[in-house]
């Protein structure tokens, strides 16, 4: 089931940070629902080893744009940190 406006996650990800989100909105980003519900189906495809050679794509590209996204919000929060 391809998102229903045809962006990609890379492109709902790369729009949201290049929106100038401040570092809050970014420390506590969360995919749309869509996204997470699309993500979720590919992981349960994936287990039951029945993902087809596109999905196998998408679910690359998530695990992708989830291993940058977790790295952005870490320096996020980690300059939100209070200087000691």
């Amino acid at each position: 089931m391809p998102v229903a406006s045809d962006k990609t996650v890379t492109d709902v990800v790369t729009d949201f940070l290049a929106s100038g989100a401040a570092l809050a909105e970014i420390a506590a980003y969360r995919l749309p629902d869509d996204l997470q519900i699309r993500a979720h189906e590919l992981l349960e495809k994936n287990r039951t080893g029945s993902l087809t050679d596109e999905e196998r794509a998408e679910i690359e590209e998530f695990r992708e744009i989830d291993h940058i996204l977790t790295l952005v919000k870490a320096k996020a929060r980690l300059k939100l940190l209070p200087i000691q």
